[in-house]
């Protein structure tokens, strides 16, 4: 048995990736059909299309990695980025995973039609937070994402956001251009954080297993409804993640879910940690 402090992780969109659809009908088909039946059309067939099929893919297969591990791991608290910030109150039992299906395919539904009315862009920057701040300063573009010490996200319209790439490629600071539609994590999805609200508020929430850390905070889910909500237009601030995680004793960190982009994350912010890549069925049978 594992005696060393133990985190879950459950990533969030652009972890899709193949197989996905096979792992959720072999681990967990009750989802499948779920899902399914909620969104009326297969998302997984459809994921690399818009964000209403991948984020409800990504939250059911990170169920079912969480399903291969669950009876052998215990951890002391969990987190996700983003989109998995709702699977990972879902595994903690906070939120019941019927309803967890259904908040993921809204949530998924809402900010693409935000993205629909208002064109945005992401664009990930090689530079530290501090950097990206002073990068946007004065203009419509925020921090979306502080991933790594120097990995930062930055979301918004997408006049803007083209203009300051002029700017990044003057000063010569490395960036990439995000292949989403929409200014996620901005003031642009006020309205999908409205109404994803509403849909909050028809749910029993209820106190977490263990803690959930918020990734606006950095601190454990005090208010799930309005810290969820609000976490659509907040940044994602996942260094502040994993140091309150740090904080709280956990050495290790168990990334569940497809790809490994969290596992990638960990381990540029403290090469220290021990870094768990997600499960498969033949790893677990095996």
């Amino acid at each position: 048995m594992i005696d060393r402090p133990t985190a879950i992780l459950f990533p969030g969109q652009g972890s899709q990736a193949p197989g996905m659809r096979e792992l959720v009908e072999e681990v967990r088909p009750d989802l499948l059909e779920l899902v399914l039946e909620a969104l009326g059309c297969d998302p997984f067939e459809r994921a690399d299309e818009s964000t209403r099929f991948a984020q409800p893919a990504i939250f059911c297969a990170s169920l079912a990695g969480w399903e291969l591990v669950r009876a052998t791991e215990f951890p002391v608290a969990m987190a996700g980025h983003s989109l998995g910030e709702l699977t990972a109150l879902v595994a903690a039992g906070a939120i019941d995973e019927v309803d967890g299906v259904r908040l993921a395919c809204a949530r998924g539904q809402l900010m693409a039609e935000a993205a629909d009315q208002v064109p945005g862009a992401m664009v990930a920057l090689r530079a530290s937070v501090e950097q990206a701040e002073e990068l946007v300063a004065d203009t419509e573009v925020v921090v979306a994402n502080h991933n790594a010490p120097q990995q930062v996200v930055v979301s918004g319209p997408e006049a803007a956001v083209a203009a300051l790439e002029a700017r990044l490629e003057e000063r010569g600071v490395g960036n990439r251009r995000l292949p989403v539609r929409g200014a996620f994590h901005s003031p642009l999805m006020a309205e999908a954080a409205r109404r994803f609200a509403e849909e909050l508020a028809q749910v029993d929430l209820r106190q977490p297993g263990v803690p959930v850390i918020a990734c606006a905070t950095g601190r454990p889910f005090a208010d799930i409804q309005t810290e969820l909500a609000e976490a659509i237009v907040r940044p994602v601030r996942f260094v502040g993640v994993v140091e309150e995680l740090r904080s709280l004793g956990v050495e290790r960190f168990v990334e569940v879910g497809p790809g490994r982009v969290l596992s990638g994350l960990v381990r540029r912010i403290d090469g220290s940690l021990e870094v768990v890549g997600p499960p498969t069925p033949e790893v677990v049978d095996g």
